[in-house]
């Protein structure tokens, strides 16, 4: 059975200017064929050389289930049909799953429609496959063939499965380096799948990265060069990134189980608008909405879930089950810093009614060995007030939020504690057990014990780990403050622990990604670190590495990284 992707045509109006006001924030490569092809997105049609269908933006698979798998790619079916482009007539798409690389032994196949509508994405949703097993796949247009992908289903539900391996990423600003991150992960071939927590794309334009207090300069320029805001806008900034050839190498690889956070859309989204979305300049907030949902769904290999949104769950056998959250689409608007009283506030939420009742009966309901919840913002409480005076500028721009009076990131869940504290009580009068919060969104790496209430720990016992993966390139408090990795940052992250017990860990200034392993006894997270973000051959290497124990509830460092 195969179901396609096929949205219904939108309008894209013109593009609007931006508004230029701060704001916050291979198992295949390319081919060289294909590199000559880059398009610069939004140009003239002739930056396609090709005449008849070709596959610029490789393959990707996503949202593995015990009997099958979602299989994505984009065909371009002629010369004009740019991504955004609106242009090009319909193309019949062939797939194909096979045991063997080299497609021998064919166990699926079908047929997809790619048309405009749907900006020529193709998505099959491919059932009736074994368990726990690698395949492979790969699409064609007439008689051209696009390069082949390898995924693997999830174990079945009652399988008792011994280990599993997640590579974990978060916040990739094209602008901001490379995705060394990327090439990394694709190289391995002990990873399940790899979990991206948010920020697969910014909407920025390129004059917005540079602005001042920020960085020096962009590494390279994501197309459009202007802010997202139409869906022409949108699908050419996926499409970009998708012509990347690290970025192509990991889809390739593995499959990817995807959230989004605010950047899919805008800085700082929440229900009824956004941070950087001022309506009038840049037009109608549920029109620019609505057009980051298409394009992200046409382009990511996801299946829309509960609500079209991105929140719904996955399981891996008897070892864990994973519960993945949307915290923009329902949230309310981000309180004032200093405003405690609305902090507070029963009536405010991070998750919406019923995405919290969702997660507290499927954690409930869960019998899993492990419970992972994938957060796109952190739910441990910090404080960030001990911070040093000269620092607190800088963090703030970090976090995008006000310098002065600076203490929590209200656009954590520390903006919603209500939400929060039910959740957790949840977790601690149901004595649920191996909760592990999965997080990115800040730039930066933790290890934390999450409380109920942070003041009293290590008194009041921790109901669930914490751990938060730092950038793949997105700027970080030494890009910044333009200070070496390592300098600066060290007296923040001791004040910081100091002021928030429950931290185990944290590094401010390095990009990387995570490797989550799972076993019966524990889940540890080794923390891996870029040598350099702006260098496209980087190398990578384990800086920390943290264990949970089953039962146990908190975070402790592990001798050894993971083999691998």
């Amino acid at each position: 059975m195969t179901k396609t992707h096929d949205e219904p045509p939108t309008s894209a109006p013109d593009h609007r200017p931006s508004s230029g006001r701060p704001r916050r924030r291979t198992v295949v490569a390319a081919t060289a064929a294909t590199a000559a092809l880059l398009p610069l997105a939004g140009a003239a049609s002739g930056a396609y050389a090709a005449e008849g269908p070709a596959f610029l933006h490789g393959v990707a698979s996503g949202d593995p289930l015990p009997d099958g798998v979602l299989l994505w790619t984009r065909v371009t079916p002629s010369p004009e049909a740019v991504p955004g482009s609106g242009k090009g007539g319909p193309t019949t798409v062939t797939w194909e799953v096979a045991e063997d690389e080299g497609f021998g032994k064919v166990v699926a196949h079908g047929t997809a429609k790619a048309e405009a509508a749907s900006d020529h994405t193709v998505k099959a949703d491919v059932r009736g496959l074994a368990a726990d097993t690698a395949y492979w796949f790969r699409f064609s247009a007439g008689d051209v063939r696009s390069p082949a992908g390898r995924t693997r289903t999830a174990p079945a539900e009652d399988a008792a499965t011994d280990n599993l391996r997640f590579g974990v990423v978060s916040c990739s600003h094209y602008e901001g380096g490379y995705f060394a991150s990327y090439r990394h992960l694709a190289a391995r071939t002990d990873l399940r799948a790899v979990l991206h927590l948010g920020d697969y794309i910014y909407e920025y334009g390129h004059d917005e990265y540079l602005r001042e207090g920020q960085t020096k300069e962009a590494v390279r320029t994501a197309q459009p060069t202007h802010e997202t805001i139409t869906l022409a806008d949108y699908r050419v900034r996926h499409a970009h990134h998708k012509l990347d050839p690290d970025c192509q190498a990991m889809h390739a690889a593995h499959a990817m189980i995807a959230m989004w956070d605010d950047h899919e859309i805008a800085d700082d989204t929440w229900s009824g608008g956004a941070d950087n979305h001022t309506p009038g300049e840049e037009g109608d907030w549920e029109d620019r909405r609505r057009a980051a949902h298409q394009a992200y769904f046409e382009w990511m290999p996801v299946r829309p879930s509960i609500e079209g949104t991105t929140y719904r769950r996955l399981r891996f056998g008897r070892l864990a089950d994973l519960h993945l959250l949307d915290l923009r689409s329902f949230r309310d608007e981000q309180a004032s810093i200093g405003d405690g009283d609305v902090i507070d506030d029963p009536d405010r939420t991070i998750t919406g009614r019923k995405q919290l009742d969702w997660l507290k009966s499927g954690l409930s309901a869960s019998t899993a060995r492990w419970r992972m919840v994938g957060t796109s913002v952190m739910i441990a409480p910090v404080a960030f007030g001990s911070v040093p005076a000269h620092l607190l500028g800088p963090l703030a721009e970090l976090l995008g939020i006000p310098k002065e009076g600076l203490a929590v990131n209200v656009d954590q869940w520390d903006g919603y504690t209500d939400d929060r504290h039910e959740l957790l009580t949840h977790l601690r009068d149901r004595r649920i057990e191996n909760t592990v919060f999965l997080t990115g969104d800040i730039h930066m790496a933790f290890a934390n014990d999450v409380p109920v209430k942070a003041a009293t720990y290590p008194e009041e016992e921790a109901v669930a780990s914490e751990f938060v993966v730092t950038s793949v390139t997105s700027d970080n408090l030494d890009d910044i403050l333009h200070v070496a990795p390592d300098t600066v940052s060290s007296v923040a992250e001791a004040a910081i622990k100091a002021a928030n017990r429950h931290v185990r860990w944290l590094d401010m200034d390095s990009h990387g990604y995570g490797v989550l392993d799972l076993d019966a006894e524990r889940a540890q997270m080794d923390y891996f670190v870029l040598s350099d973000k702006k260098d496209r051959d980087a190398t990578s290497e384990v800086r920390r590495s943290y264990r949970t124990l089953s039962g146990s509830q908190r975070v402790e460092k592990a001798d050894d990284p993971l083999p691998g």
